[in-house]
């Protein structure tokens, strides 16, 4: 066991003086680690509560889940009726009192009209119930009325891809390790280490991004729309923009295309008067949309509808058939560089509101750090003294490899891209303590082992030998521990037993691995006829 090859020291050497090349970048300022080439950044991360940033507790609104889901099932039912040979005509379709309501023209399709319809309709979950309830009124009149048991259904899958959304929006703003977590039925905890202006964090999250093309409806009496009415089939929408002076339009409730179908956007200029814009592309299916909808209604006006707000409203001069559009509205540069942002990442299927903001000052972490560090380094020094005083020469060796397992860890954390935070900090210095507790079992296994009679070369080997079986085990359960932290808890207990994690399969190769190959190059120089623990 003391016998290493060239090349086995060479294995277990490389992989430390990596960790420790990997680990040098997180002591360097900014600006030069900025200067590095890109796989020489590895930088360990510090979380909130180190490094400061900002915390936000957005809330979600039920009521546009249930109001958006009447408007797709709008669409479906209108786009069912009129499929295959025999179209189903209908009146206009009403959703007053959050219901849809339509009359069938002729009585004699209503039965073939709910078969259609109800196919519609699914089951909500494990509840056993549908998400909608079709049924027939006054002989000619179908109504359909989402279900609450459909409606929190809708709502938890509306939350699991917000969550997805905002993760991607934040990292397109370039900020690192942002925490991003669901809580209770309709909030999302968002925390960005670094960021200490929310404002533009809030408008971006605040953005639902949700782009839709309407056609404006022509036939609307402008005084019933200032009222905030609109005929059947239309709907009143703010336009605050609106050249013709009513701060109110009345748009055709059906979507033209809807931003679900993009595929790219973009902050360009305007190439006559140098405005910001957002340019956007569309696939092919929404392509084709634009352009068949454009080319039916030349010389009509059709509204650019964001977040339910009409950021302008055009003429259709020409058919629009190159796959993508632009929008304008009075943007700044940032306003419409976070629009392309929020437009790329997709759209929120639900509204938000900040209903609990905090800002975590880089002063607090820097206290935090700097008592960390304090406790590390007490940690250090009170291990690597009691090391000294009871192994020597062999305390020495769990010493430097105690030393070199820190900058391993730090290393490791570098690569991997982790966070290192206050609980992470705890850890590490847990770490510390227990690093060196491979080496007294090994160390005390050594003495027994002379004490028994056996020579300085076989005790050394029965020594780590034997001690093998007892650190395994004991860094086996101690992994559980860790790992069961890591997969069931979230923020500060996820850091905390990432770092022991890490911690324990470094410390292991370090002072078991490590120490043998230095024990072993001692006693092959010095041939030492008795040993001193």
């Amino acid at each position: 066991m003391l016998n290493f090859s060239r090349w086995a020291i060479a294995g277990i050497l490389l992989p430390l003086i990596i960790g420790i090349f990997c680990a040098v970048p997180s002591f360097l300022p900014d600006s030069t680690v900025a200067k590095l080439p890109p796989f020489m950044q590895t930088r360990v991360n510090l979380g909130l509560d180190l490094a400061g940033g900002s915390h936000l507790l957005l809330e979600a609104s039920t009521q546009d889940v249930a109001k958006q889901r009447l408007a797709n099932m709008e669409e479906q039912v209108r786009t069912e009726l009129r499929r295959g040979e025999t179209k189903i005509a209908i009146g206009d379709i009403s959703s007053r009192d959050g219901k849809l309501s339509f009359m069938v023209r002729n009585p004699s399709e209503v039965d073939a009209a709910v078969e259609r319809i109800r196919p519609l309709t699914q089951g909500a979950g494990l509840t056993g119930q549908r998400d909608f309830n079709v049924e027939v009124v006054n002989s000619s009149t179908i109504v359909i009325t989402p279900t609450q048991a459909g409606i929190d259904n809708a709502v938890k899958s509306a939350m699991q891809v917000a969550t997805e959304v905002i993760r991607k929006r934040i990292d397109e703003m370039g900020t690192r390790e942002p925490t991003i977590q669901q809580q209770g039925a309709n909030r999302i905890v968002v925390q960005v280490p670094g960021l200490q202006d929310p404002k533009a964090l809030k408008a971006l999250l605040g953005q639902t991004a949700k782009l839709e093309f309407k056609l404006v409806d022509m036939s609307a009496n402008p005084s019933e729309v200032a009222q905030g009415r609109a005929p059947v089939g239309s709907e009143v929408l703010p336009y605050p923009t609106n050249p013709a002076g009513p701060p109110m339009i009345a748009v055709h409730r059906q979507v033209m295309v809807s931003g679900e179908e993009l595929t790219d956007a973009q902050q360009t200029y305007d190439q006559q008067t140098n405005e910001p814009n957002v340019t956007i592309r569309f696939n092919g299916s929404g392509g084709n949309k634009f352009a068949k909808v454009t080319s039916q209604n030349v010389n009509r006006p059709f509204a650019i509808i964001l977040d339910g707000k009409v950021l302008s409203a055009p003429n259709i001069n020409e058919p629009i058939l190159g796959g993508s559009a632009t929008i304008s509205g009075s943007f700044t540069v940032e306003g419409a560089n976070q629009l392309a942002i929020a437009l790329r990442s997709g759209k929120l299927p639900v509204n938000f509101v900040v209903v609990e903001e905090r800002t975590v000052g880089p002063g607090l972490g820097a206290d935090s750090i700097r008592a960390g560090l304090v406790a590390s380094i007490v940690a250090v020094v009170a291990v690597a003294a009691f090391m000294f005083v009871s192994y020597g020469r062999f305390g020495m060796y769990a010493n430097l490899a105690v030393a070199i397992n820190v900058l391993v860890i730090l290393g490791v954390m570098g690569i991997l891209g982790a966070t290192l935070t206050l609980p992470g900090i705890a850890g590490f210095v847990l770490t510390i303590g227990t690093a060196v507790d491979a080496n007294v079992l090994i160390y005390e296994r050594i003495r027994e082992e002379r004490r028994r009679g056996r020579g300085v070369v076989q005790a050394i080997e029965f020594g780590y030998k034997e001690a093998s079986r007892t650190i395994f085990e004991a860094n086996v359960t101690h992994a559980i521990a860790g790992g069961i932290m890591l997969a069931l808890g979230s923020g500060p207990v996820k850091g905390f037993a990432i770092v022991l994690l890490i911690g324990i399969a470094t410390s292991v190769f370090t002072a078991v691995t490590f120490t043998r190959v230095l024990v072993s190059g001692w006693v092959r120089r010095t041939r030492p006829t008795d040993i001193h623990i």
